[in-house]
């Protein structure tokens, strides 16, 4: 027996996976895995306890952070196509604006294209249409005039609340006038040069007798004044393309609450 032990142990020293770098393979998979999951439970504590200590403010200020300080990486299509025609916009408004400022390509006609715009302002045509029907003797007339009064009035109104509402700006920075102030045209969308004009239009082409190259000349008119809105770097193509849609449906509106003859000689008798 003394002589077989210190055999089993020469044995066992000479055996290769009792070596050092053999020896996990030898442990039991189960040691293995408690050492793993214990370790795991000490960070887990470990992690625990300094999200414990970390400060309350800070945690909530993490929990409500806003929606657009997170990475989409997954956008729709939708928001895709509508990133990509709103860069498209400005991308063209900004070439189109070619009478933005004096040093601009166009900078010499920048006046030209302003006296332009005025005549599709609201203050010149409220001014104009007052005087008319002051002079106006007829009822026929009266009644155009006093509707023609409502949809500028109207228009006014409407599209300072809708750029109220959207507040987008242009794509240059250029100050609104004095007469932008007093009919509150002080944001991009819609452009109220070319709902006016639009209105205007199809105002008189409906409600007065005109020669077909008058009737021409009107359109022409419409769409020299909203692209000079464009030109001058007021407004993108989209707000003067919206513009147009916004005037084509009030007047529609107009159309639909039209006054009568015997309300304008009320209203004008009160007046």
């Amino acid at each position: 027996m003394p002589a077989s032990q210190p055999r089993s142990r020469a044995r066992d020293r000479n055996n290769v996976l009792n070596r050092a770098e053999f020896l996990s393979l030898n442990q039991p998979l189960k040691g293995n895995q408690e050492s793993r999951s214990s370790g795991r439970k000490q960070s887990g504590q470990a992690g625990a306890a300094g999200a414990q200590s970390t400060n309350p403010k800070e945690r909530r200020q993490s929990q409500q952070l806003p929606e657009e300080d997170c990475m989409q990486l997954n956008p729709s299509f939708k928001g895709i196509a509508f990133n990509s025609l709103l860069a498209i916009d400005i991308c063209m408004s900004k070439r189109l604006g070619v009478c933005a400022n004096r040093a601009s390509s166009w900078g010499g006609a920048r006046s030209m294209i302003n006296l332009l715009g005025i005549t599709g302002h609201g203050i010149p045509w409220i001014a104009g249409t007052l005087i008319c029907l002051v002079k106006s003797s007829t009822l026929a007339g009266q009644e155009v005039l006093m509707n023609l009064l409502l949809a500028l009035l109207l228009d006014i109104m409407i599209v300072a609340g809708l750029q109220k509402l959207a507040k987008r700006k242009g794509p240059y920075d250029i100050n609104p006038g004095l007469l932008d102030y007093l009919t509150m045209d002080t944001y991009a969308f819609p452009a109220g040069h070319a709902s006016r004009v639009a209105m205007l239009s199809k105002f008189f082409l409906n409600h007065l007798v005109l020669a077909i190259p008058l009737r021409i000349l009107l359109v022409l008119w419409a769409l020299c004044v909203g692209l000079s809105r464009v030109m001058i770097g007021r407004h993108h193509i989209t707000d003067v393309l919206s513009g147009f849609v916004f005037g084509y449906l009030q007047f529609r509106l107009v159309e639909l609450i039209w006054m009568s003859s015997n309300t304008c000689q009320m209203l004008i008798s009160i007046w």
